[in-house]
């Protein structure tokens, strides 16, 4: 993927989310989409403007407002573009992990940078909840050394991903066998990132392959040790799953723009549509009062690392997941189909919200992930 940054000036602090997206993010999206271009200029800027901030408590630089301001700014971005809001995704969820982790010196040496933008991260666990679900290998693995552990072994595709930036992750201990999550530095010995495969969506989100050779994790980047890698895990994924719906609820809402869009001079076919814009805005506001309602149950039952009604609690997230992932197809086929020939055009927007509803169905935990595992915790 093209990782080439557009330098951007940064905007004063009294600048707008909205207007930082009109005159920089917008006029960008179709390079972003088709070419490639990877948003770095944006990224910085918006954590200048405070974009990444909420994830962050006061006392490492952020605003600590939570999940539901993290999934209101996300959601903002998306209705403009997908790949843009992923990595704000990436970025915030890797802040989210250390700042959930016990350990004082990765929140102080990257919290501030990571709420400020300052330092871009990403998000490197799907295969470790894959794996850890018994959907596929674990494809990394960690020895414990004098200090820490050294790491071997290629991930696929992660994102968000350059020579300065950092990622999470976990893998299996030898000997152990239980999990450790860890800190990797994109530029330090024996890692090195690979371009992969190239995708028919998403492509400007700096999604790498990344390949571990003997590399050093030291203790004070050990986010959680065997010992209490389930807890911490239990901790982090509702909110890394639940953050993911600003992703769909800003495609929605830009799907009932197209959708109304249409209908200013193809009403008198669309109107034989069996999706229109009426339903889905109803349909979206559910989600809405949904996420509204979780987000601030999950940041307290991550601060007070709740167990008593944990799974309750993540089943309701796994369905307004799903049903975030599902909206978003429904949506994003009613633009397609309301918009016509007109939507079917290279660089039109229609189309290519079709693309990106399909990467929020299969993106880690995709809709068939979720299915399993309502239907696993509900049996």
């Amino acid at each position: 993927m093209n990782a080439t940054a557009r330098q951007l000036t940064v905007p004063q602090p009294a600048s707008d989310l909205q207007g930082l997206i009109a005159s920089e993010l917008a006029p960008r999206v179709t390079a972003i989409d088709l070419e490639g271009e990877y948003p770095e200029a944006f990224l910085r800027a918006l954590g200048a403007l405070g974009g990444f901030a909420d994830a962050v408590a006061p006392e490492y630089g952020g605003s600590g407002r939570g999940l539901a301001a993290t999934i209101d700014t996300m959601a903002t971005v998306a209705a403009t573009c997908l790949s843009t809001a992923f990595t704000h995704w990436c970025h915030t969820a890797c802040a989210r992990y250390i700042q959930l982790s016990d350990n004082a010196d990765a929140c102080g040496d990257l919290l501030p940078g990571l709420a400020s933008g300052r330092l871009l991260g990403g998000t490197g666990l799907s295969n470790t909840l894959k794996s850890a679900s018994g959907i596929e290998p674990f494809r990394l693995r960690a020895r414990p050394v004098s200090g820490g552990y050294v790491v071997d072994g290629t991930l696929p595709w992660v994102s968000n991903l350059a020579d300065e930036h950092v990622f999470v992750t976990g893998c299996p201990v030898t000997g152990d066998e239980r999990l450790v999550f860890f800190v990797v530095q994109c530029n330090q010995p024996g890692f090195r990132l690979l371009d992969g495969a190239h995708f028919t969506a998403l492509e400007g989100t700096a999604t790498r392959a990344c390949r571990f050779r003997e590399v050093r994790i030291d203790a004070s980047r050990v986010l959680a040790p065997p010992a209490r890698s389930l807890a911490y895990l239990r901790r982090i994924q509702p909110g890394l799953i639940l953050g993911q719906v600003g992703m769909a609820l800003g495609l929605v809402r830009d799907c009932i723009r197209l959708v109304e869009e249409a209908g200013r001079t193809l009403s008198h076919v669309n109107v034989f549509e069996s999706i229109q814009a009426d339903t889905l805005a109803g349909r979206l506001e559910a989600l809405e009062r949904d996420v509204a309602v979780l987000a601030p149950e999950v940041d307290a039952a991550a601060r007070h690392d709740h167990r008593g009604d944990g799974e309750a609690l993540r089943l309701r997230v796994l369905r307004c997941r799903l049903t975030a992932g599902e909206l978003a197809l429904e949506a994003a086929q009613a633009a397609m189909l309301h918009q016509g020939a007109r939507g079917y055009l290279r660089t039109a927007t229609a189309q290519r919200r079709l693309r990106e509803a399909y990467f929020i169905a299969i993106v880690t935990p995709a809709l068939k992930h979720l299915r399993r595992e309502i239907a696993r915790l509900s049996g």
